[in-house]
């Protein structure tokens, strides 16, 4: 199912449903999942201090697609299981950290991956990174990455 900027599920309409039937092959705007093995990173960021303006800009993220938008954040290891629930609240789901994206890393506490799959942009990646930041220091922790995901070309 498609979602929108704020990662809530759009139905489609009875035509579009119809239509989509007839394709076979995976559309741009096909359902994606957040553990869909086949996803690549399309833009991401490490530094807090760099705008996600900035970050789309330089990256091969296609903006007319729907994304998967991935956290990666390190709370204390008695909090995340509250975190997660939390998250879970805005349709977000605790994902694998891929090995690669822990390479060094500074980690104090128990890092995890929260994601969703969301239409994004600028703003509403700064303003979902803004959550993130927010949820991980009520829980006595930090946000290290985020990164966005779609399907290969």
């Amino acid at each position: 199912m498609a979602r929108d900027v704020n990662g809530n599920p759009i139905e489609a309409s009875r035509w579009k449903q119809w239509t989509s039937r007839l394709g076979g092959n995976r559309k741009p705007n096909a359902e994606l999942s957040v553990d869909d093995p086949e996803l690549v990173v399309t833009a991401e960021s490490f530094d807090d201090s760099v705008a996600a303006s900035t970050t789309l800009a330089d990256s091969v993220w296609r903006e007319d697609e729907q994304s998967v938008l991935r956290h990666f954040l390190a709370v204390p290891a008695d909090a995340v299981d509250k975190a997660v629930a939390l998250a879970a609240q805005d349709h977000y789901q605790r994902v694998p950290v891929p090995p690669a994206a822990s390479t060094g890393m500074e980690v104090e506490g128990e890092l995890f991956a929260l994601a969703r799959v969301q239409l994004i942009d600028a703003l509403h990646v700064s303003q979902e990174r803004s959550r993130m930041a927010g949820l991980a220091q009520r829980h006595g922790g930090t946000v290290l990455a985020w990164q966005v995901l779609q399907p290969p070309r």
